[in-house]
């Protein structure tokens, strides 16, 4: 009689993390960062086709590391999410809370029932009336939110981008600064 294979489930999950956290290690890194007109979007990418940025809605926007197709499928699922939303209620009804909410489920769900977890990270950004109302959202492959503060780094070289960013990250950047 053969002996069935028994993974236990804490080493699955941790396997399952350590695949996506490897997948998204190897994307080119994207910046995300508040300044004092509005939220800035920064990466390098050599493609014209291929687009890690992008708008969902109005003052929404969805930046995104790790496996294209992956994360491609996420960001029109989010455009249908917002287009249905504000269709279906008012524009003003269409958030990146709900959003990263809808995300948040979809990410945790494939995290947790697929054998192969999505290889993304995640950020979904609102500009608001004013600076403080601007909403920061980070996303992890296992359906986490984070609401982030100030600026988010993800991708590949995100540990020494994120600590050149915090030595010079203050919320009253211009643009100009942002960029620089």
């Amino acid at each position: 009689m053969n002996m069935p294979f028994y993974v236990s489930p804490e080493q699955l999950m941790k396997d399952r993390a350590d695949f996506a956290r490897k997948g998204i290690a190897r994307g080119r890194s994207v910046v995300v960062l508040a300044y004092d007109g509005g939220i800035a979007f920064a990466t390098e990418n050599p493609s014209r086709a291929l687009h890690k940025i992008s708008e969902i809605y109005d003052r929404i926007a969805f930046a995104a590391v790790g496996k294209y197709n992956e994360f491609e499928n996420l960001r029109v699922a989010g455009v249908r999410y917002a287009d249905m939303r504000g269709y279906s209620y008012d524009r003003s009804d269409v958030t990146a809370r709900g959003l990263a909410n809808a995300y948040a489920q979809t990410l945790g769900t494939v995290f947790i029932t697929e054998s192969k977890p999505l290889e993304v990270e995640i950020v979904v950004a609102e500009v608001g009336a004013t600076a403080a109302d601007d909403q920061i959202y980070r996303l992890t492959y296992d359906g986490t939110v984070a609401d982030e503060h100030g600026f988010v780094v993800m991708g590949g070289q995100a540990e020494q981008l994120g600590r050149r960013v915090k030595e010079g990250w203050r919320a009253d950047l211009t643009l100009g600064e942002a960029l620089r």
